[in-house]
């Protein structure tokens, strides 16, 4: 009788034909294509004030090729050798098994954080799958709604280790395996290098600002409020229950929903727009190109810059700079007190600040010179900046529209050109 792994090899692996892996392969169990799997779950590791890093679920996105380090903890020398099962390995694939089941992300190589609760990682048999093939598979549109259907638990979603079975996995030949995962895997590399050049930028620019500000901030700068660096600014949301209020191609209106999305310092559009009609019947302010935004509440302290003209919901306390001022100051001046302004919000269900306490916000003014030599500073900065940013954009539209079109055949893979 024909295995899977002989039928794997057959005609239908060859690379110049149009070829639907859902259709025409054999399909296994996950844990059939792996040699092993990394559970540390099942207990609270004790952390430590620094050492090893210790990511979380949040840490794990799958617009990201690896895991990124926000809100992390740490754990001692003898807690890493000591209380783990063991560790991941680079190439092993970081799967979220709670809160956002699904979530996949690749093990860089050198790996240098621990997992814990609520995530596994997941090491591919090298003689039956590729690895980078896996990970454009778990991150397909049919895994991941197996996924979400599969998983159990009303508030916080959980998919249990048990459910990997049902994970079915096609097994296409390894040259095919190669090409596919390859061509995901390149696409996502050259985002994660935009993405370490414009850190390494937004690095030099605040940089520069705590230099010139904070460390050799002049005393006789005058000690005034957020209000005389620019217009402090809500927002406001269109009825929901108008659908002529919104539009998939209108007037940009953003949320905080969108920053924790995006993750850019650019924003242009959230996942809706609104209507010139939407927009009329609410308290919603079109505000110019420069703007900052910043979440107001759940959770305070999202920044973004508006590239274009924009609204907000009422999730944010923009600022409009003044001229003289300028973005790049208010920028990095609100990340900068963000600490301040959390101490000033209120609210017995979640934090918020409002527009008055925002607007009295203490704030240095400094001179016109220092300002215009920090603007002048950031701006080639902040043009970079975009256009890695609208690069990445382009590359992840490529490749999630491209993806989908070699694993169903629509495309021949062997036109693909890596």
């Amino acid at each position: 009788r024909t295995s899977w792994k002989q039928k794997s090899r057959r005609s239908w692996g060859r690379l110049d034909m149009k070829f639907d892996i859902w259709k025409e392969c054999p399909k296994v169990p996950l844990p059939s294509v792996l040699l092993t799997v990394v559970d540390n779950r099942g207990k609270t590791v004790p952390t430590a004030p620094s050492g090893h890093k210790l990511i979380a679920t949040n840490c794990v996105r799958n617009e990201n090729l690896y895991p990124v380090y926000e809100k992390i903890r740490y754990l001692s020398e003898e807690t890493y050798r000591t209380w783990f099962r063991a560790h991941p390995e680079p190439g092993d694939i970081i799967f979220v098994c709670k809160g956002t089941p699904g979530r996949v992300c690749l093990v860089p190589d050198p790996i240098d954080f621990c997992i814990a609760q609520d995530m596994v990682a997941l090491r591919a048999d090298p003689k039956i799958v590729y690895n980078k093939y896996l990970l454009a598979v778990l991150r397909s549109f049919q895994i991941q709604e197996q996924i979400l259907s599969t998983s159990v638990g009303d508030v916080i979603p959980h998919f249990k280790k048990s459910f990997f079975d049902q994970i079915m996995i096609p097994i296409p030949n390894m040259d095919i395996q190669k090409s596919i995962g390859d061509f995901y895997y390149t696409i996502s590399e050259k985002t994660e290098l935009n993405k370490k050049i414009n850190d390494n930028l937004e690095q030099q620019a605040a940089t520069y600002f705590q230099e010139l500000f904070i460390n050799n901030a002049n005393p006789m700068w005058q000690i005034s409020t957020i209000s005389d660096l620019g217009t402090v600014v809500g927002g406001s949301t269109p009825s929901k229950t108008k659908p002529e209020y919104y539009t998939n191609n209108g007037i940009a209106w953003i949320t905080p929903k969108d920053l924790s999305i995006n993750k850019s310092k650019f924003i242009s559009h959230g996942e809706n727009d609104i209507t010139e009609l939407g927009l009329k019947n609410s308290s919603a302010t079109v505000m110019p190109k420069g703007t900052v935004l910043f979440s107001s509440r759940a959770p305070i302290g999202y920044i973004a810059i508006a590239s274009n003209e924009v609204t907000t919901n009422q999730g944010f306390k923009s600022v409009i700079p003044y001229s003289e001022i300028g973005t790049a100051f208010v920028y990095f001046f609100l990340k900068h007190s963000l600490p301040v302004i959390e101490s000033a919000a209120s609210g017995s269900t979640f934090k918020e600040i409002s527009g008055s306490a925002m607007k009295n916000i203490p704030a240095i003014i400094p001179d016109r010179n220092t300002l215009d030599q920090f603007n002048s500073f950031c701006a080639p900065i902040f043009a970079q900046q975009k256009i890695l940013e609208e690069q990445n954009h382009s590359l992840a539209m490529l490749r999630d529209s491209l993806l989908p079109k070699l694993m169903s055949g629509a495309i021949d893979i062997a036109s693909i050109q890596i």
